[in-house]
Parts: structure tokens; sequence; C-alpha cells
């Protein structure tokens, strides 16, 4: 079994660029390849948009996820969140190594704002987390007691665990929760002493995007900004490079 994973964090806008105009999944799907990631966390990923077909000539003909993950990322669990008349979209997890079982659990608040968390476990008992959280404080409050639930539930208070995705705390209120109550901690606050400031893309001000660990050492952890990231999406990408403890 591997010891050092490296870590993916990106919520990709629905293959979008920030303003919309252009659909760039391919230069998405280059960008993610250049990380050589074992395992990503996305966020805003269509599962099944039938008006997308229509309207760009190079819409994938699969999934979003299956067309990122293509040969590289053989493995991949979808949690299916917001769904409409046209179609669908989620959280998606894909890695380089096998899920022993994955799920996604509902924590929506209200029916205009749905929300999940996609739970995995791969390797040797490690537990992934891709969440994204509400826009308001009173959901993500919410979405934050039902992901401490969840994980003491299902990883408890000593298995290694990742969790991975736009949290949407511009104000770092559930930050120190989080931190407190499961032991975890932040892979670039860990390297750099702050959290990442990953939204708006083009001047990013607000610290969104999180990697948070445990039973890990991190080794390295940055914001992906520069060429090939600029203009893919409204939040930069995060990455991390992990060593796992006891091993």
């Amino acid at each position: 079994m591997t010891n050092k994973l490296r870590i993916v964090s990106y919520n990709i806008h629905k293959g979008f660029s920030l303003t919309n105009r252009h659909f760039l999944l391919d230069e998405i799907r280059r960008a993610i390849r250049s990380t050589q990631a074992d395992i990503l966390f996305l966020q805003e990923v269509i599962g099944e948009n039938n008006n997308h077909h229509q309207k760009y000539p190079h819409y994938p003909k699969t999934s979003q996820f299956e067309f990122l993950a293509d040969q590289v990322w053989p493995h991949y669990a979808y949690g299916k969140n917001a769904i409409y008349e046209q179609g669908h979209h989620g959280n998606a997890i894909l890695s380089k190594y096998p899920f022993s079982s994955w799920s996604n659990i509902d924590v929506s608040r209200w029916r205009f704002s749905q929300r999940g968390i996609l739970h995995g476990v791969v390797l040797n008992n490690v537990h992934v987390y891709c969440v994204h959280f509400g826009l308001f404080a009173v959901e993500r409050n919410q979405q934050l007691n039902m992901l401490i639930q969840l994980i003491k539930q299902t990883a408890g208070d000593e298995s290694p665990l990742i969790i991975a995705g736009d949290f949407n705390d511009w104000n770092q209120k559930i930050h120190h929760k989080l931190t407190q109550q499961l032991g975890v901690k932040d892979s670039h606050h860990s390297q750099h002493g702050v959290l990442a400031k990953t939204f708006p893309a083009l001047h990013p001000l607000l610290a969104m995007d999180r990697i948070y660990t445990r039973g890990f050492v991190v080794k390295d952890a940055a914001i992906l900004r520069e060429e090939p990231w600029q203009g893919l999406s409204d939040h930069c990408a995060l990455y991390a490079e992990l060593t796992l403890m006891n091993t």
C-alpha cells in the first residue's frame, strides 16, 4: 500500500469559464492531469445535461466526471445533488485506487439549495469526503454538524481521513469548530500559516476551498493559479501532498 498521496480539490464551475462564456472541460482535464494527483475532489460536476450537447459541439458524450477521469483515474464516485429539468450536477471523487465503498448523503436544508456530502473509503481504510456547503450561514452550520456526525459514525476518532471541497466559509466561522471537534488540520494552513484564498479566481480574496486531513503529515500545499489554470473556473484549485502516518 502506498503511504504518499497527491490531492487536488477543485470547483470546476460545471466546466465553464468564470464568465460562463467559454466551455473549457478539455482544458480542465489537461490541467488536472498535470498535477499527477492520486485523488481528485471535484464540485459542480455535471452528471447529465442534454442542452449542452446541442449548444457545444465538443461537449463530451459521457458524464463530465467520466470524461475527466478517462484512463488516468479508473475509479470514481459521483453524488447527484442539484436536479433540474435538463439534468443534474454534484460532487465527484476521482481516484487511482479502488473504493471499498462509497455513498452520497443529502445535507440540503432547502429545496432551492441542494447539497450533498460524497463519502468513500479507499486504500487501507482511508476515508475521503467531498463537500460543497451552502451559501447561507444557517445551512452551513447545519451541514457542518451533519458532516461531523457522519465522520464520527463512519471514520470514528482514529481512522485517517481527507475532507476537501468548497466550504463557502468566507468568514471562517466553521473552520474552528471543524478542527476542534474532529482533530483535523487544513493543509494550506499547516504549511503557510493561513487558509488558502481561492475565490474569486481572478483576484482571490476569500478562503472558500479547503483540504483537511487527519492521520497524515502534510508535505506540501499550494494554490494552483498559474498556467494552465488561469481562467478555467471561478475558483482556484488546491493541491496537497500527504504522507500517511504510522506506515
